[in-house]
């Protein structure tokens, strides 16, 4: 049983996301009435505005992420819950610009219909909104799951490429267009050896016996198809790049952008560790990496394990994916 530092049961995301603003007050702003956040610091030049959201417990996504070259607006939900329709909608009126808004949206039922929800209420506000799903979980590419992939790590490599393309002028058909295209070159890997811990009762959303391995689990603790038995992380890095290289099938001159993503309790020793696995496994297949995150992005509570993510690049999605960025989980 682990217990969390909170106030009571059901305020921990919604103080978290008042003390995130509060630590952030020179990059964004706070609605506290519909609990969103807006980026006070972007681009002249951007004639669509950029919105994503989705569960608390993912932290740094997605209100880390708002800011100067990336996001106009977060819309943080409970733990593991979709934001409410109103959130979304409020929070798309404060950042349309003269084309509109244009959501980033993880394939998940609940995001779908309130995000869904939002844009109705904005066409019937008379502002135009695009949509761009995020549906990289390769554990869920089966003809047997209805709703399709799930959307997890590649959120984060797609709102960054969005928000260099945006900030060039792009409009919104443009950034709906790229976008697709950059979530369709997208594909993402997740393992764990130990559940994460529920708020409400301290309790592990699963658990698995000595010695396994959960292979292919969801950033909400979904369970994957199956476990396997623990093995060396050389072996076990080879095996995931292996399926995530098999799925994407870049070309002989395609270069790869990577994500190694921590869950919430593995430690940096350990993520470095992977990327080294992670770049010798490249580098043996004749696949050119050529650039590559490290560290907490996308995570699942205090989730003991990790995801790693490729995206196929081209010169222009690197162009985009390079430009400046400044907010609080990632500036270059």
């Amino acid at each position: 049983m682990a217990r969390y530092f909170e106030n009571c049961a059901g305020e921990l995301a919604s103080d978290a996301l008042s003390g995130f603003a509060r630590a952030h007050a020179d990059l964004v702003g706070y609605d506290a009435a519909d609990g969103f956040v807006t980026a006070l610091h972007t681009a002249p030049a951007r004639t669509v505005g950029l919105l994503s959201g989705g569960g608390a417990g993912h932290e740094p996504l997605h209100a880390g992420y708002v800011g100067a070259g990336m996001l106009d607006a977060a819309c943080p939900g409970r733990i593991f819950a979709s934001p409410h329709n109103r959130q979304i909608f409020r929070a798309s009126l404060a950042v349309a610009r003269p084309e509109g808004v244009l959501h980033v949206v993880k394939n998940y039922t609940g995001d779908r219909i309130n995000f869904g929800i939002a844009a109705e209420r904005l066409a019937d506000a008379g502002v135009a909104c695009g949509r761009v799903l995020v549906d990289d979980d390769l554990a869920s590419d089966s003809e047997e799951i209805a709703a399709g992939r799930r959307g997890t790590g590649a959120t984060l490599l797609v709102e960054k490429v969005l928000g260099g393309a945006a900030d060039r002028g792009m409009g919104l058909g443009g950034l709906v267009d790229l976008g697709t295209s950059v979530a369709a070159r997208c594909r993402t890997l997740a393992v764990a050896s130990a559940a994460h811990h529920a708020p409400a009762d301290g309790e592990p959303a699963f658990a698995l016996p000595p010695g396994e391995l959960e292979y292919g689990v969801g950033i909400h603790g979904e369970r994957a198809d199956r476990t396997r038995s623990w093995q060396p992380l050389g072996a076990l890095v080879e095996d995931m790049v292996g399926a995530l290289l098999d799925a994407l099938r870049p070309g002989p001159e395609e270069p790869v952008v990577a994500l190694v993503n921590g869950l919430g309790a593995v430690t940096s020793l350990e993520l470095y560790g992977i990327f080294g696995e992670l770049d010798r496994v490249l580098e043996a297949r004749r696949v050119r990496l050529v650039r590559h995150l490290v560290g907490n992005y996308v995570t699942a509570l205090d989730m003991r394990g990790f995801s790693l993510t490729l995206m196929v690049a081209d010169r222009v999605v690197l162009d985009f994916y390079d430009a400046p960025v400044r907010t609080p989980a990632l500036s270059w």
